[in-house]
């Protein structure tokens, strides 16, 4: 069993190259289910479609959400479809089905809620308070994810054009319009902020940070943590993540 289970994890490094995150989950989810084949003394060349319902039943009786049931069986499919075309092992895992999960509509703001942190950003006229507000106006107006955000360098601003050249996810560019009075503000952040920001060192990185002597771009989580202070210092009765504020346009 273990040469089976190794032979997989080396399979989605090196020929899917997943990514960390994925691997690991996937890594979770079958040692998970070979522990409890162990447990019943059943081999994987043993397995039958019983054993899988069995193993999924348990983890229902655990109440675990429907989104984590599903990434299982996700992982579980993955690992016999490798299994039948690696070693011709019959395939269980196309007659497990997929729980329905419960789709929950996302809050956006209201109107009065951004103008109340939009506002709350404006209190702060130190170079980390400006800063913020360009950060938290460039999101809001861009629609950027946060992570796009972040990394965001200098020469992603085409002043000619009037766009904002964005690298997103898997590599796909795309051009994002900025409005007149957002380049003002952008054009005022870097002749007046930028600089004492970097601590005088050059760099690309349009909010830059120094972290241990090195200068960083601002990571999501120093982000994210700014915007939960803005929300309570705009007397917001919720905290408000980066991804809904995107969405509030």
């Amino acid at each position: 069993m273990k040469e089976y289970i190794e032979e997989f994890f080396t399979y989605l490094l090196t020929e899917k190259r997943v990514s960390r995150n994925t691997f690991s989950a996937y890594k979770t989810d079958i040692l998970q289910l070979v522990h409890f084949l162990e447990n019943r003394q059943v081999s994987l060349t043993d397995t039958s479609i019983k054993h899988l319902k069995e193993f999924l039943q348990t983890l229902k009786n655990e109440n675990i959400s429907a989104t984590s049931m599903s990434r299982k069986i996700s992982s579980i499919k993955q690992f016999y479809s490798f299994a039948e075309q690696r070693w011709q092992m019959q395939n269980y895992g196309e007659q497990l089905t997929f729980p329905k999960v419960e789709k929950k509509l996302p809050h956006y703001l209201s109107e009065q809620e951004i103008e109340q942190l939009l506002a709350a950003s404006q209190q702060d006229s130190s170079p980390v308070g400006v800063r913020n507000k360009v950060m938290l106006y460039l999101l809001y107006v861009t629609g950027l994810r946060i992570s796009e955000l972040t990394q965001l360098i200098t020469s992603s601003i085409l002043w000619d054009s009037g766009f904002l050249h964005v690298e997103g996810k898997g590599g796909k560019q795309r051009m994002v319009p900025l409005p007149e009075p957002m380049r003002v503000l952008l054009k005022e952040y870097l002749e007046k902020y930028h600089t004492t920001l970097s601590h005088s060192k050059k760099t690309d990185y349009l909010f830059p940070i120094l972290y241990a002597g090195t200068i960083r771009p601002i990571t999501r989580q120093a982000f994210w943590g700014i915007l939960k202070q803005l929300c309570i210092k705009a007397q917001l009765p919720k905290t408000i993540s980066p991804h809904q504020l995107r969405h509030s346009l």
